[in-house]
């Protein structure tokens, strides 16, 4: 049974699901009387694409995230989050799975073909609830696949949603809306593209305006049903090309940056890589690495599409609250990994550093104990769907990877941890005080201690501890496969 005194209590007496705390009923840990089923709880999932911790909230003051912030106040942050691969596809399997697997875009169109076990809100559509995702929070907008994402023969998810949208307005189909620019701008040739974008105009001229749009009027649906909702929202930005509304730069236009941290392409055999992802645009022939104004130009068009996302997620919880069902509804904010901003010369994702795999994670539950205070436990996105399971009272699957994030909500001063990554067949594992890298003929090891920039690899100054750090992966991996 639960203990904790801010979430749900259940306890299954006489065939039937009480409740009590949450909803008023008795606290004191005897068996619940009643025989009527007290109202299940709701999930609100916000999916962030390629968020890294830029956040006031999470210690980047000079960040407009006045929403995202008003969550964590309300919420558990937990500042040592990662992700187990530094790419969209991979990342988000691993979040709708609760397993880990494999490392690229194409994980959950795989599994489709082959499905053994449910995915999160599979398992929530099961057990009674009403799904529905807006936006990205498959790897596909809308979750299909075909030329033009909008095949509804092909699913990356069959079997999990009542409901998958995603408006696509000008943009024609997900895929233009994917990475798409203001008024309808569609992705072609990446480089008569430009990397970044400010334009006049509404919030709705971007496609998150409309994913939020479409947010807001599922909210008002589910509320008007008599079944607990699984409602995930994903939005686009701020991920490549960087375009936003142009009010969202103006509070970054004459802002003097904090300097990069390590800029210097790292040396020996590491996870660095050209940016290619962000060098396919149009950068009007430069270069961030070698033109400190253009790299401070990139930052707050970054910045400004935060604040933008940021904006909308406040639209979302704000008819959350409007409707009343704020007091009945668990709310994951989740970035699907980082992004380096010139970090060792990398422009982008895609590495095993630290600000590849590190995002944020927010979990709010009503009535908790100490909102607000961080947790610096090391934690992963794998651990989320058992999470949710406990804080809805559903069972949890034989089939999951990860670990309630339970005590860490119940006592944000817990600390320890580890967290597992991945990326083609190279690992690599991170704790509260050392990060492993290992290759098939080579370790990276980085002294968090000493280095939290991950810049001296230091395996041949601490062999023993690349030995018990490379068992520990090996334990983590092993027991985790045999759990399948």
């Amino acid at each position: 049974m639960l203990t904790c005194p801010f979430i749900p209590m259940f306890r299954r007496s006489l065939g039937f699901l009480c409740f009590w705390g949450l909803f008023g009923g008795q606290t004191d840990g005897q068996a619940c009387q009643t025989e009527t089923v007290a109202p299940r709880v709701n999930v609100l999932l916000i999916c962030i694409d390629d968020l890294r911790p830029e956040l006031a909230s999470f210690g980047v003051p000079y960040i407009k995230s006045p929403n995202i912030d008003r969550l964590a106040s309300r919420g558990r942050p937990f500042f040592r989050h990662y992700v187990q691969a530094p790419t969209c596809g991979a990342s988000r399997y691993t979040l709708l799975t609760g397993t880990y697997g494999p490392s690229n875009n194409n994980a959950l169109f795989q599994r489709s073909r082959n499905i053994q076990s449910a995915s999160l809100p599979g398992w929530f559509r099961q057990h009674g609830y009403t799904t529905v995702s807006v936006g990205k929070v498959s790897h596909h907008p809308g979750g299909r696949g075909g030329k033009n994402w909008d095949d509804d023969s092909i699913l990356e998810m069959p079997q999990s949603w009542d409901r998958h949208r995603l408006p696509s307005g000008l943009w024609q189909h997900p895929r233009g809306a994917m990475h798409g620019l203001s008024h309808g701008e569609i992705r072609a040739n990446p480089k008569e593209m430009d990397v970044f974008q400010s334009t006049e105009g509404a919030d709705e001229i971007y496609p998150d305006g409309l994913i939020t749009a479409t947010a807001l009027e599922e909210l008002t649906r589910l509320k008007a049903s008599d079944q607990p909702f699984f409602l995930a929202v994903g939005l686009l930005r701020p991920h490549l090309p960087f375009g936003a509304p142009a009010r969202y730069l103006t509070p970054y236009k004459n802002l003097r940056l904090p300097t990069i941290p390590h800029p210097q392409k790292p040396t020996g055999k590491t996870t660095w890589h050209g940016s290619g992802e962000f060098m396919k645009y149009n950068r009007w022939q430069q270069n961030p690495n070698k033109d400190a104004a253009f790299a401070d130009q990139v930052r707050k068009h970054y910045a400004a599409c935060v604040t933008y996302a940021d904006t909308l997620t406040g639209r979302i919880l704000d008819r959350l609250d409007h409707l009343g069902l704020a007091e009945k509804t668990v709310v994951v904010l989740w970035g699907d990994h980082g992004w380096h901003l010139g970090e060792h010369a990398i422009w982008g994702k895609h590495s095993l550093y630290e600000e590849s795999l590190r995002s944020p994670l927010i979990i709010a539950c009503p009535k908790m104990q100490a909102p607000g205070k961080p947790s610096k436990a090391v934690v992963e996105t794998v651990d989320i769907f058992p999470t949710l399971c406990d804080l809805t009272g559903l069972v949890k699957p034989a089939f999951l990877s990860g670990h309630t994030l339970l005590p860490h909500l119940e006592d944000p001063s817990l600390t320890g941890g580890a967290a597992v990554s991945y990326r083609g067949a190279i690992k690599t594992i991170r704790t509260t005080t050392h990060r492993l890298i290992q290759h098939a003929d080579h370790t990276e090891l980085y002294d968090h201690q000493q280095d939290p920039g991950e810049t001296r690899n230091v395996s041949q100054d601490q062999p023993d501890r690349v030995i018990k750090l490379t068992e520990q992966l090996k334990r983590h991996l092993d027991s985790n496969a045999k759990s399948k």
